[in-house]
């Protein structure tokens, strides 16, 4: 028995189902009740080993990095641990032989191999590389305007499938040269991934990647060119990764640079539409933009939960011990509403980190911050920018509380998001009002694609 499961039975505890629907529908709530009651609790999901849940922000940024704690199962000195997120893929359905891509990959490393993974890719995301992609990203928003209405059905078109999906899917596409006839299937299986695809579908999706990747490869063998891939490709990087290494990190780059910014662009606008004081504010002032998005990204962020961290020694979080191998679960979107790290946590407050330095950990924190916080953040501070110039009249279709959630308990995601464009809808260059997100005359695009508003000071600080 694995040290976390004898210490669920040692306590004689029910963990905590993860699954549960309150839980997997509103976690802001539901964990919050959780938060308040107790400092940590045990959870699990069916399939895998029950761990401690860490709720409060203090003690996950603690989890995050202090170094006694470590992402890698294998990394825990003299104890035989079970790799909860290798348990937590093969439970939904991953075919045997494919844990080799978990275990090489960038998420799952610690120490020597993590730094050597992220080195060779963190240039392509620095705030430098980012902010040089910024016009290629207006133009893909741009594009995908134009062609919004022609996808409405009597005024009213699904944001997520036309416009918050494939804007960031075409950027990380483009940024590794997937060859543009392939990006529907990489899109459609990184989907399934994100909204908690099971059984053969899930290992089909995965296969899937698997096998595209290792086509990319050899595309990219024969012949380079200025993409990322190409790069790591080169003689100087490619005695420094492995072939299991490179897919890994392939398919890694496809789903997580592109779903959490997915999910991102529509809470995020379905929480301006029903925070209408909010989008007034960004109305008047759009250099509230890089702290609007840094505040959706706390508010209604999707990152429910990271990966699960290991004691590499008998330790304590807060007042709970943790022995050596146990594994704790940090719940972001629980620390991301703590009363004790935020005023008002459960008002959404563009201004809130125009006045006061309030860090969520909606990307992470520590040596495993998100690799790709920088893009998510231009991405979606342009996507939001241009869209709310393009269509002014913008509103939900349906009642906000009948907007469906996905199941996937890792992400806080809509299945659909279906409104309404309104009369005022711009093909081309948009129509705007003086109190709107207005386009600065030195950057205004012409010809037949929207002008995107420049959002001044949204390139985070190196």
């Amino acid at each position: 028995m694995t040290t976390q499961g004898r210490a669920a039975t040692e306590t004689g505890d029910e963990p905590l189902d993860l699954a549960g629907q309150e839980l997997v529908s509103d976690p802001f709530t539901s964990y919050a009740h959780i938060r308040e009651r107790e400092q940590m609790t045990r959870g699990c999901v069916r399939g895998v080993d029950p761990m401690w849940v860490a709720t409060r922000h203090d003690d996950i940024r603690t989890i995050m990095s202090d170094p006694g704690f470590t992402i890698d199962a294998a990394a825990v000195p003299g104890a035989s641990v079970a790799h909860r997120t290798e348990q937590t893929w093969q439970a939904r359905g991953m075919y045997s032989g494919h844990e080799k891509y978990l275990r090489a990959g960038i998420f799952d490393s610690d120490g020597s191999d993590h730094r050597r993974l992220r080195g060779l890719v963190a240039a392509a995301f620095s705030p430098r590389r980012v902010g040089a992609l910024r016009p290629r990203i207006e133009a893909i928003a741009a594009d995908l305007l134009d062609q919004l209405p022609d996808h409405a059905e009597n005024g009213v078109v699904d944001l997520i499938e036309h416009f918050a999906r494939p804007l960031p899917i075409t950027v990380i596409c483009e940024l590794i040269a997937v060859p543009e006839a392939d990006r529907d299937r990489w899109r459609d299986r990184s989907a399934a991934l994100a909204a908690g695809a099971c059984g053969e579908e899930l290992g089909d999706a995965l296969a899937g990647m698997v096998a595209d990747a290792h086509v990319l490869i050899e595309l990219h063998t024969a012949a380079p060119g200025g993409d990322l891939i190409s790069e790591l490709l080169a003689p100087h990087h490619r005695d420094r990764l492995s072939t299991d290494e490179l897919v890994s990190l392939i398919t890694n780059l496809v789903v997580a640079g592109h779903i959490t910014t997915v999910n991102l662009i529509a809470n995020g606008t379905e929480a301006l539409l029903t925070h209408p004081d909010q989008l007034a504010l960004l109305r008047e002032d759009p250099t509230l933009m890089p702290h609007a998005v840094d505040e959706l990204m706390r508010y209604c962020g999707p990152v429910v939960r990271a990966l699960p961290r290991y004691a590499t020694r008998d330790t304590t979080v807060g007042a709970t011990p943790v022995r050596a191998g146990e594994a704790v679960l940090p719940i972001v979107s629980a620390a991301n509403r703590d009363p004790a790290a935020f005023t008002d946590p459960d008002r959404l407050d563009l201004g809130r980190t125009r006045r006061s330095r309030e860090p969520h950990l909606g990307f992470g924190y520590g040596a495993h911050r998100c690799l790709g916080a920088h893009l998510a953040q231009e991405e979606a501070a342009v996507a939001l920018a241009a869209l709310f110039n393009r269509v002014p009249d913008l509103q939900l279709a349906v009642d906000p509380g009948s907007l469906q959630r996905g199941t996937n308990p890792l992400n806080w995601h809509m299945k659909d998001l279906p409104v309404r464009l309104g009369p005022r809808t711009a093909r081309g260059r948009p129509a705007v009002a003086a109190a709107e997100l207005r386009p600065a005359p030195d950057r205004r695009r012409r010809g037949n694609r929207c002008s995107v508003p420049p959002v001044r000071g949204c390139r985070p600080e190196p």
